[in-house]
This record gives C-alpha cells, structure tokens and sequence, in this order.
C-alpha cells in the first residue's frame, strides 16, 4: 500500500522543493498537489516545470491533483475568490470548470492519475445558488471529457454538501457519467461529519478510486492527523479491506502547529494504519 501527503499542509504558501523534501524526509511515497494558484501557478510553465524537477530529486509522485477551489489561499482559512462548478450562473460555473482543465494541464509535463474535483461548494461557504445538481453533473461532465485524452481519471470527492454526499456521487456515476473515466474520492473526514463512515464505503465501494485521510470531532471539518479525532479507524480501514480497495492512502492535513511537526505525527499514523491494515 501506498501513502502520500496532499499539499494542503502548505497550502497558505507557494510551495517550493523545501517543501517536498520535508515530506520524502518523513518516508512518504508521493502528494496530491493543491493546485491554488497563490500556492502553485499550474497555468505557469516555468513552475510546472520546477515540480518535475522536485519530484525527481526526491523520489515522490505525483498521485494526484486537486481541482482549483479558489483562486488564492490565505492564512485563517480564507478563501478568494471562491471557484463553483455547480453555480446556476452559467459564465461563472464554466470559469470553474476552465480553472480545472487548465490544471489537467500540469498531466502533459507531469503526468498523473487521478484530478480529484470537488463538486459544488461547502455548505458552511456556499451561497444559495452555489450547489445545483444539474450544474455540477454538467460540468463534471465536461472535466471528464477533458481529462481522459490526458490519461486522468476524474475522482469527485464526498464534501459536505447535497450534491457530494456518498449516495449521490453514487448516483451521479451509477446514471449520468462514464464511471470506467469517472470515480469517488473517499474523503474520511467528510463522511465522518456526515453520518457513518463504513456506511459510507459501502455506499461508494464500486467507485472508490481514491482517499483523504483526516480526522476530527465531527465539528467541524478539522483536518487532523489520523487518530486526533473521534473516526473510529480500525472499523473504517476493515471497510476499506472489505471492500478490496488497494489504491493510495492520501493524508489531506491542516497546519495545526509547524509541518514539520504534523508529519511526524503523520509518520506515527502511517505506522498504526499499515498495522491495522495488515491485520485484516
């Protein structure tokens, strides 16, 4: 099994090799690039460029991409401007929708498996119009299209809101998209806020293609190091070996306190995961 860490940890900085050293040091395999602008130019040459090069000193792939949510990233969670690609306004919808395919782009220096999109916005961020079904199967629709000349699988991840709730991705992939180009990003620590998490895999066990693994208080969406939280994880990880899922384990992590100090406390976690894992 394979683990990686999404850049997320950085994400309220530009992201440098500094950076991907700090996670290679602490012995994971790959990331998840956030591609924020403010964080990483992904429709810069020169950068996607760099991250080739950083990959290759370090040894780590690239598993995944995450989809643009915003167009820069502060300190404090903030978010500025928001991108949904679930918006009943047309014109702004497809600036969501252009935003990810200028970060499948990234698949044509760096290649990669998986872009995993959110589809529509967070409840606790959405305004009324942000999350319209229809919308957000329209422009999965047409992100689909786009990444799969690129060799990408389109992973669209549990969030919290009505649209990403594990039965309707279900749904959206069992009656509406190509699921052989198309599958869930099994996120733990939204589906933990959202009711039961082996429910959960369950309900997506014939699409699950990717993960975030965090945790929390079922709160609010904390993003912590497996086992800070209230996720019950050897029923979770006994799930995920039910149901045959052999794919990367992506620790999505908050900047709690210095990265260097979250990934040692994500390299203890990693530890106790492959344990559990092992035993099932």
């Amino acid at each position: 099994m394979r683990f990686g860490i999404s850049t997320h940890l950085y994400h309220d900085q530009k992201l440098e090799r500094a950076h991907l050293g700090e996670v290679a040091a602490h012995g994971f395999d790959g990331i998840e690039l956030f591609a924020t602008r403010s964080h990483f130019d992904y429709r810069h040459p020169a950068a996607v460029e760099s991250l080739a090069q950083w990959l290759d000193e370090t040894g780590l792939a690239l598993f995944s991409v995450h989809a643009p949510i915003t167009d820069a990233f502060g300190a404090g969670d903030v978010w500025s401007p928001t991108y949904s690609n679930a918006l009943s306004d047309s014109v702004k919808r497809q600036s969501a929708v252009q935003e990810a395919e200028a970060a499948l782009q990234i698949a044509r220096r760096v290649p990669f498996p998986l872009l995993v999109v959110h589809l529509g916005t967070p409840d606790s961020r959405a305004n009324p119009d942000d999350n319209n079904r229809s919308a957000a199967v329209k422009s999965a629709e047409a992100i689909v299209a786009a990444a799969a000349p690129l060799g990408v699988r389109v992973a669209l991840e549990i969030i919290p809101n009505s649209v990403s709730t594990p039965a309707s991705l279900a749904a959206i992939l069992d009656d509406e998209i190509d699921s052989s180009a198309a599958g869930v990003c099994f996120d733990f620590g939204h589906a933990f806020l959202g009711g039961d998490v082996p429910d959960a895999i369950e309900t997506v066990a014939e699409h699950l293609i990717a993960t975030h693994v965090h945790d929390n208080h079922r709160r609010e969406d904390e993003h912590l190091v497996p086992y800070r939280g209230a996720i019950n994880w050897d029923t979770a990880l006994m799930s995920m070996q039910k149901i045959g899922y052999d794919g990367t384990y992506l620790m999505e992590l908050a900047n709690t306190s210095t990265p260097a100090a979250v990934l040692e406390q994500a390299q203890g976690a990693r530890v106790r995961l492959e344990r559990a894992l092992s035993q099932y």
